[in-house]
């Protein structure tokens, strides 16, 4: 067997599974909610500016429109958002907040601090130092995966 081919060589493997089970972690605390991890991360964005369009809230995600239309329409359907055709370009949908939408963000204000207490209870993160430098590390990867995808396009 090639070296570079075993599992326990591949960094990937290991962001693959780190994923997994953090938004395996979020779902006692998302599940009261009535919000699935994506869905979370939706709101997340309405709640620091409303009113956005589709295609703003995608990019801010970093992915594609057509992955997150599922996600607005069960939002739509649970009454934490509304989708109206824009005023200027009927192409264009924005998307509000509903006031259930609004009132479900400080429901959520308690969720961060329990996924904190998760990772300081199983010793997986000691500092806020820590946690800086790691989202440091992550987010110097994440630009450069995405300058590389916007060169292959």
């Amino acid at each position: 067997m090639h070296e570079q081919l075993k599992l326990d060589n591949q960094l990937c493997f290991r962001f693959y599974t780190v994923s997994r089970l953090i938004t395996q972690a979020y779902y006692p605390l998302l599940k009261g909610l009535d919000l699935t991890y994506p869905q979370y991360l939706v709101m997340m964005v309405l709640w620091e500016q409303d009113r956005q369009p589709v295609n703003d809230i995608a990019k801010r995600l970093m992915l594609n429109t057509n992955t997150i239309t599922p996600l607005l329409k069960r939002l739509e359907t649970e009454g934490f958002v509304l989708r109206e055709k824009g005023k200027k370009d009927a192409r264009q949908v924005i998307v509000s907040l509903t006031k259930k939408g609004k009132q479900m963000e400080q429901k959520a204000a308690c969720v961060p601090t329990e996924m904190a207490k998760t990772f300081t209870c199983n010793d997986l993160l000691c500092t806020p130092e820590e946690v800086k430098d790691i989202a440091g590390l992550l987010d110097t990867m994440i630009a450069a995966l995405r300058n590389q995808e916007e060169a292959t396009e």
